[in-house]
C-alpha cells in the first residue's frame, strides 16, 4: 500500500471515529494538529462541532488571532475563553510537571462547558508521535476523559501535514508551536514579564523572516536574563549577519546577554536537563 493510501485509511478511520464520537470540543490552538481535528470535526459534525481556544498570559496574542481566522476559514463555530493556570502555585512554580497543571486547568473548563451545552466528548490534537517525549499534558487529558482521535487513528505528523495540504490547510507546514512558559527552564518561576519578553523576542526575529525558533530564557543567580536561540540553519545565517541589531533589540526587551544555540533548533530541549539528571542519579550509589 502507498504513503498516500496509507494516509487516506486512516484519515477514513478518524473521520469514523468523530462521527462515533458525536456533538464534540475541539480544543484548538491554530497549531496543525488541532486544526486539522477541527476541519475534520466540521466536515463530519458540522454544527455539532465547536473549537474553543484557551486565552492566557503564556499564548501569544497572534497565535489566538490566527486561530480566529483558521476557525472562520474553516467554518467551524468557534470561542475564546480565560483560563487562569498563572492563579496556579503549582503551576507558576514551574516544576517539570508545569503542563499538567495547564492542561488541568483548560480541560476541566473546556468539560464543564461540554456537559453543560451537550457535547460528548473533547477532543484534543495529541497525534501518533506525540508519545515519545515527556509529555505531563497527557496525564490531565486522561483524567479528564479527554479523546485524541489522531492518535486513535494511528495518525503520524508527516501524514496529519499531508492531509492538511491535500485539505488547502494554511497550517500544513506551520512550524511546531508550544507555549511560552515551555521557554523558561524548570525550576524558574513562570511570571507575566518573562513571558511576555519572549513573545516580544520571538516577535521581532520572526520579523525578520525567522520560521522555526525558539528564545529560551534563562535567569542568573544576580536576577539578570539571559536570552538562548535555538533556530535552524537558515535561521542561524540570519542572525550571524544580524547579530548586532539583534542583540541591541533583545537587551531592550531586559535581556542582559544574548547567544545563539549551536544545537540549533529541538523541540522538548527543555527536558534535556530532565535526562541528564535521570543518568546521573542511575549512575548514583543511591539511585541503585
Amino acid at each position: 500500500m502507498t504513503t498516500e493510501a496509507v494516509a487516506d485509511t486512516k484519515l477514513a478511520r478518524l473521520q469514523a471515529l468523530i462521527r462515533e464520537i458525536g456533538p464534540a470540543i475541539v480544543a484548538f490552538s491554530g497549531g496543525v494538529d488541532s486544526t486539522f481535528v477541527a476541519a475534520v470535526a466540521f466536515d463530519v459534525l458540522g454544527e455539532r462541532a465547536l473549537a474553543i481556544t484557551g486565552v492566557s498570559p503564556s499564548i501569544p496574542p497572534s497565535e489566538v488571532e490566527e486561530a480566529k481566522a483558521l476557525a472562520q476559514q474553516i467554518g467551524i463555530g468557534h470561542e475564546l475563553i480565560n483560563t487562569r493556570e498563572m492563579d496556579d502555585p503549582d503551576y507558576v512554580k514551574n516544576n517539570p510537571d508545569r503542563c499538567f497543571h495547564c492542561k488541568d486547568e483548560l480541560y476541566s473548563r473546556l468539560g464543564a462547558i461540554a456537559s453543560k451545552r451537550g457535547f460528548a466528548a473533547v477532543l484534543d490534537g495529541c497525534n501518533l508521535d506525540d508519545t515519545g517525549d515527556f509529555r505531563p499534558g497527557r496525564r490531565a487529558a486522561a483524567q479528564h476523559g479527554v479523546r485524541s482521535p489522531l492518535h486513535e487513528a494511528g495518525l503520524t505528523k508527516t501524514e496529519i501535514r499531508e492531509l492538511s495540504r491535500e485539505r488547502s490547510l494554511p497550517t500544513w507546514d506551520k512550524p511546531a508551536m508550544a507555549c511560552l512558559s515551555s521557554r523558561i527552564p524548570y525550576g524558574t518561576p513562570v511570571t507575566v514579564e518573562a513571558l511576555s519578553s519572549v513573545d516580544q523576542a520571538e516577535a521581532y526575529l520572526r520579523s525578520l523572516g525567522l520560521r522555526q525558533l525558539r528564545v529560551r530564557h534563562h535567569v542568573v543567580p544576580s536576577g539578570d536574563a539571559i536570552a538562548r536561540i535555538e533556530t535552524d540553519e537558515a535561521g542561524i545565517e540570519t542572525l550571524v549577519a544580524q547579530r548586532s541589531e539583534i542583540s541591541e533589540r533583545l537587551k531592550v526587551l531586559g535581556y542582559l546577554y544574548v547567544t545563539l544555540d549551536l544545537a540549533g533548533y529541538r523541540t522538548g530541549s527543555m527536558n534535556e536537563a530532565l535526562q541528564a539528571d535521570r543518568q546521573s542519579n542511575h549512575g548514583s550509589p543511591q539511585a541503585r
